[in-house]
């Protein structure tokens, strides 16, 4: 990316920063966390969902949608159809997948 040095500089200190902030800070809270609490259960499921949100927004719209609306995919249909079952099975084995993990 063509961004200014400055620019380049300060992205660089948060990404640096921000991993050992959330060590210290997980070794910090370690001793007064309760992994079992509804609290905390209730915390867990929510910053899970939205994960999951994101991650969801990010592959079918950022990453497909390219594809998809592509002038390859966009004119022949035999193409298209084998591209949307692709995505359909791999979502379902994954689904098949995230109940043992």
């Amino acid at each position: 990316a063509e961004y200014k040095l400055g620019t380049k500089a300060v992205m660089a200190f948060f990404f640096a920063f921000t991993t050992p902030f959330g060590v210290a800070l997980g070794i910090g809270l370690s001793n007064v966390y309760s992994e079992n609490s509804p609290t905390a259960l209730i915390v867990q499921g929510l910053l899970n969902g939205c994960s999951a949100g994101l991650l969801n927004y990010m592959a079918l719209v950022d990453l497909l949608a390219a594809d998809f609306l592509g002038p390859k995919l966009q004119s022949n249909m035999k193409l298209q159809f084998q591209a949307y079952m692709a995505v359909l099975l791999g979502a379902g084995f994954m689904s098949l997948m995230a109940k043992w993990a």
